[in-house]
């Protein structure tokens, strides 16, 4: 299978490479390494082409291709300007949906969870959307673009996936954009006592990138237009973070809390249903908190 991986440079979007090249797979990776890192691609044998989703000639240059998985976005929700968010995420979007069409090409998206907002939870699929910032608009519009279009047939297949939390090797260069874990982990590597919102009672379903991405590849090969939640169905505290992550390092530093300064567009608690998951893929989630953190620290941070 020939696979098209945009934002290939990224977090899940290297993860995911690697998994397709494990698997056989040949891989073109398109990023244009404004916020991907050449370093998580540097090993891949995969074809790299360096492009802005947004130039809609770089599309009429691209070779036959099996499939799409477009990882590529803006995803720092704390970045001020909303148009770059709109243009790059849901624009983006549609010249990467509008290709796949033409060619009759199979397409796995990234959605959010974030279009939940603050929604109640655990967050299901068909709940109403509540976004809170204009990455969680951006990817509620690529929702309703593609939803309008799954009736329609406009592909052989359309798939999208509502990442929760997601963290792992791979992340080191998103600076603030990069998981709570990862940043939280630098602080108390330096002996810091690790900063978090008062009083680290907040709750996210945090997914391991290795189960992210693996599902993400997997979502290829469902047989039905869906979009669905990728979590771990368990939501953790931050409190939690720190003491797995005090466990692993084997520290034992005490959080040091702080007023949150996002709190009006901040989302306090999430937790995936992940019914759906379960319902199409074969193998959900098998890292849990502690042990992702502990694979996280142990074969990858402390190296």
């Amino acid at each position: 299978m020939k696979v098209l991986v945009t934002g290939a440079a990224g977090l899940i979007g290297s993860n995911v490479v690697k998994i397709l090249e494990e698997r056989g797979d040949k891989v073109i990776a398109l990023d244009d390494f404004s916020h991907g890192n050449f370093k998580n691609i540097k090993d891949c044998k995969c074809e790299v082409i360096c492009a802005d989703i947004l130039k809609e000639s770089i599309y009429q240059k691209l070779p036959k291709i099996d499939g799409v998985i477009h990882e590529a976005a803006i995803t720092d929700t704390t970045l001020k300007d909303d148009k770059l968010i709109l243009m790059v995420n849901f624009e983006g979007f549609k010249n990467v949906f509008n290709f796949c069409a033409k060619k009759k090409i199979k397409l796995v998206y990234i959605s959010s969870a974030g279009v939940y907002g603050d929604g109640p939870s655990p967050m299901k699929e068909s709940q109403n959307p509540k976004p809170l910032n204009a990455y969680a608009y951006s990817k509620y519009l690529c929702d309703c673009y593609a939803q309008k279009l799954m009736s329609k047939k406009a592909l052989p297949r359309i798939v999208g996936i509502r990442y929760f939390n997601v963290y792992g090797p791979g992340e080191y260069h998103k600076g603030s954009a990069a998981s709570m874990i990862y940043q939280l982990y630098l602080q108390m590597k330096a002996d810091r006592r690790p900063r978090i919102f008062k009083f680290g009672g907040q709750k996210r379903d945090f997914i391991y990138v290795k189960d992210a991405a693996r599902l993400t590849v997997e979502a290829l090969t469902l047989k039905r237009d869906v979009i669905v939640n990728v979590g771990t169905g368990k939501a953790r505290s931050f409190n939690d973070i720190i003491a797995a992550l005090n466990k692993t390092m084997k520290t034992n530093l005490e959080p040091d809390f702080f007023d949150n300064p996002y709190a009006a567009a901040y989302q306090d608690f999430t937790e995936a249903d992940i019914n759906l998951l379960k319902k199409n893929f074969e193998h959900p989630p098998k890292f849990g908190l502690e042990d992702g953190i502990h694979d996280y620290v142990s074969n990858y941070l402390n190296k």
